[in-house]
């Protein structure tokens, strides 16, 4: 039998590598944890966000922004409630068995019947804990979701596919013009101090795209998080999110696929809130200096910036924006040896239909070998061999 191939890669950024080659990594050393978009492929990374948040961050004391859209932000929410282990591990459960039976006539279920039964899961994984959450002494949580524009902005059977079209058009040409049609929406905890600040600042500049930062609160987390997760044409859009600005919001990853933020830039352009939300008028959004690391347990080694980027592959290069960035990746080698070869993705539930039983099985033998990854990362970490770091410059 052939010895198994070792299943992390670890790339870095310029500067992050050269902090490596000095010092290691620390748990004191991250500022930011990013978590991409991508639906199953997240359940991956299930080991390695026990590890993380259950055993390696809690020896520091640093705080620690945790940004994040669609199944992303629901593990970044996840890391926040108390018992965080076994919250992730309630959450790769969840997923793993969730199942829609399509309404009679149908090969699949509807928007309606998906969103409902979805807001019905979050109410169950998170009722009761969400002020705590939100108040966690270390972690600052971003929820990003795509708020749509002019004939985005409200959901209709026709008007909403032609507005995705001009989506698609506007960002081929440039995806800073795609802001014309979607907005990026940042959910975010209150900051630190006595009575909290309304939100904590950014843990990346915004002038990359057209973005809002928005007051995460008891009264609006469950639709926050709703929305970063509604996919469209999957899911309904999510409307009158308490303290937004009116519209249909949609999953954070159509404008934030992967997370490739401007995390080394603290420039700014936030000119536009929600009435009595965060303070950009009076001077402009706080957005923190990149003094940390980010920290980002990835399924992939390509950072695509949004959703409508994944068929761009010139867009999947990394960027000046990444220099600080540690990112943990599955060797494709060893991904080839999971089931059906390749990470649990959506298009799984159409090749096993019905058959929710062979579709568990080979979703639960992928993150059992997954925990391979948190292993070899602890491994790492214990002896550092900065010469199996990859540069995330180069493949």
């Amino acid at each position: 039998m052939s010895e198994r191939p070792a299943a992390l890669h670890i790339h870095a950024g310029p500067r992050a590598l050269a902090h490596l080659q000095r010092h290691g990594l620390q748990p004191g050393d991250v500022q930011t944890i990013a978590a991409a978009a991508g639906g199953p492929k997240g359940l991956i990374l299930g080991p390695l966000d026990r590890y993380i948040f259950g055993e390696w961050l809690p020896l520091a004391s640093r705080p620690v922004h945790l940004v994040g859209a669609s199944m992303g932000a629901w593990r970044m929410a996840t890391a926040c409630l108390p018992g965080s282990r076994a919250a992730f591990e309630r959450l790769e459960h969840d997923y793993i068995h969730q199942h829609y039976d399509p309404p009679p006539g149908r090969s699949r279920p509807t928007p309606r019947q998906v969103s409902e039964r979805f807001a019905q899961t979050l109410k169950a994984f998170y009722g009761g804990q969400v002020p705590a959450l939100l108040q966690h002494p270390r972690y600052r949580l971003h929820i990003l979701a795509a708020r749509g524009r002019h004939l985005l902005a409200r959901e209709h059977c026709l008007v909403t596919p032609l507005g995705y079209l001009g989506a698609f058009l506007t960002n081929a040409v440039h995806r800073k013009a795609m802001g014309a049609w979607l907005e990026r929406v940042v959910f975010s905890s209150p900051g630190p101090g006595p009575a909290g600040q309304a939100c904590a600042a950014l843990p990346f500049g915004t002038h990359d795209y057209r973005t809002r930062q928005v007051p995460l609160t008891p009264a609006n987390f469950m639709q926050a998080l709703q929305a970063s997760c509604s996919i469209p044409f999957v899911l309904q859009a999510v409307h009158r999110i308490a303290g937004a600005p009116p519209g249909a919001y949609w999953d954070g990853g159509i404008t934030d696929y992967h997370m490739h933020l401007q995390y080394e830039s603290a420039r700014n352009a936030i000119n536009t809130a929600a009435e009595g939300g965060c303070p950009e008028r009076a001077g402009g959004q706080k957005v923190l200096k990149s003094s940390g690391l980010v920290l980002y347990p990835h399924f992939q080694r390509e950072v695509v910036p949004g959703w409508l980027d994944k068929q761009l592959p010139w867009r999947h290069q990394p960027t000046a924006a990444l220099d600080g960035m540690v990112l943990l990746a599955p060797n494709p080698e060893w991904v080839r040896q999971l089931p059906n070869g390749k990470l649990p993705d959506r298009q799984d539930f159409t090749h096993y239909g019905l058959d929710t039983a062979a579709r568990v099985r080979a979703w639960q033998a992928a993150t059992a070998a997954s925990q391979q990854l948190a292993d070899e990362f602890a491994q790492w970490l214990e002896h550092p061999d900065v010469a199996a770091v990859r540069p995330l410059s180069a493949r």
